[in-house]
C-alpha cells in the first residue's frame, strides 16, 4: 500500500546550482530506491527565510511529491539529517479528502 507525502527541504544557500542539481538527484534516488512512485519535483529556487537556522538568512527551497509505503521515511529523513547541505526539511502525509456524503449516496 502506497500513501501520498510532500517532503519539503531547504538548502544551504551558498551551494552552486550544480551541487543543488547532485542534492536534488541524490534524495530522488534514494526515493526510487525505496519504492517511491509518482515522484515530482519542485525546485522553488532561493528564499529568505522567516529567521535564521544556523547562520544562514537564506535558503534553497525544494518540494517533492510521491507516492510511496509508509517504511520509507524513516531512511531518507535519516539521510537528510545526517547532511550537511540540508538545513530544515518537513515531510507531510497528504490526506485524500472523504468523499462527499451526497456524492455516496447519488452513486447509489
Amino acid at each position: 500500500m502506497s500513501d501520498s507525502y510532500e517532503l519539503m527541504y531547504i538548502l544551504r544557500p551558498d551551494l552552486s546550482e550544480e551541487q543543488v542539481n547532485v542534492a536534488i538527484a541524490k534524495y530522488r534516488e534514494l526515493l526510487h530506491t525505496q519504492l517511491a512512485t509518482d515522484i515530482e519535483i519542485q525546485h522553488r529556487g532561493k528564499r529568505r527565510l522567516a529567521y535564521m537556522i544556523g547562520k544562514h538568512r537564506e535558503g534553497i527551497y525544494i518540494q517533492m511529491n510521491y507516492k510511496a509505503p509508509p517504511t520509507h521515511v524513516i531512511p531518507v529523513e535519516k539521510a537528510m539529517r545526517y547532511s550537511e547541505d540540508v538545513i530544515r526539511y518537513l515531510t507531510l502525509k497528504q490526506e485524500l479528502p472523504a468523499p462527499k456524503p451526497e456524492a455516496v449516496a447519488a452513486q447509489s
